[in-house]
């Protein structure tokens, strides 16, 4: 217990000055620009989606036209990003390691999705993988399809999402020192468990990064998705039309319905990810 008159060792620190002057006015500004760009869309989507009122909101949020965009949405999504966690780490893996003619013209190609309209990606993806598209007529004599189709949707989440896996991924394989593979090397370790005792347990943070960059990216992608989906409800409809479709009908209660439900469901995955991400660099530590 302290002693009467004496401060605690908190309000110590508190009063100390820092190297840095200016932590109040930082503060300041950080918290009313979250207030005002963050919190206050969210408190009014919540409002707006409440005003509903208990019987609306669940006959909407129970619909099957709402389930099937939300499970297309977030279904295509996650495995977009574990597809990319996969290709994204290879292609990091190559820039990093490996010297070869047209590598800086392949780095920078990996950046095309961040700097393209979605709606150009979109209408090139829909040109490229309809039946008469260069790669969907090498499907088409096996009866598969790829745009107008839920593969469509995944086709497009995929390929937005790609530079988020490489660019979190590729400066830290950038920065292991090689010693530690030669050293294993030295220690009779095979490839594969070089790769995966070593390698992958130091990237695994960065990873984990990246796929929730993609996933988060993914779910609420409308431009290049629109162009490839086939907006077919009950089949290739996405969650992000169905909000502009109600909007378009003014059903505002409904939109923000959807929404608060995909925010819902957002905030809980992205939470576990954190988690999980938490967790590996508690366990294997920051690199």
């Amino acid at each position: 217990m302290m002693k009467a008159g004496i401060p605690s060792p908190l309000a110590l620190r508190l009063r100390e000055p820092a190297i840095l002057p200016g932590f109040g006015l930082a503060m300041g500004i950080t918290l009313t620009l979250l207030l005002l760009i963050v919190l206050l869309p969210l408190i009014a989507l919540v409002v707006k989606a409440a005003g509903a009122g208990p019987a609306d909101i669940l006959a909407i949020a129970t619909s099957p036209r709402t389930l099937a965009a939300l499970k297309l949405s977030f279904g295509a999504a996650l495995l977009a990003a574990c597809v990319n966690v996969v290709f994204g780490l290879i292609i990091a893996w190559v820039l990093v390691r490996y010297e070869f003619p047209g590598r800086r013209i392949l780095d920078a190609a990996v950046d095309l999705p961040f700097a393209l309209p979605t709606a150009v990606a979109g209408i090139a993806l829909t040109a490229i993988y309809a039946q008469n598209g260069w790669v969907g007529r090498l499907f088409a004599p096996y009866d598969i399809k790829i745009a107008y189709t839920p593969l469509g949707v995944l086709v497009a989440l995929i390929f937005i999402g790609l530079p988020f896996v490489v660019r979190s991924v590729q400066p830290v394989l950038a920065d292991i020192e090689r010693d530690i593979e030669e050293a294993a090397v030295l220690l009779g370790a095979s490839r594969a468990r070089i790769v995966f005792r070593v390698v992958l347990p130091l990237v695994f943070p960065s990873l984990i990064t990246g796929f929730v960059l993609a996933f988060a990216r993914a779910v609420g992608e409308y431009g290049s998705v629109i162009f490839i989906a086939g907006n077919v409800p009950m089949m290739s409809e996405i969650a992000p039309l169905l909000i502009v479709i109600k909007l378009e009908q003014f059903d505002y209660a409904g939109a923000a319905v959807v929404a608060m439900m995909m925010l819902l469901a957002s905030f809980v995955l992205i939470f576990l990810i954190n988690g999980l991400q938490a967790w590996s660099r508690r366990r294997l530590g920051d690199v």
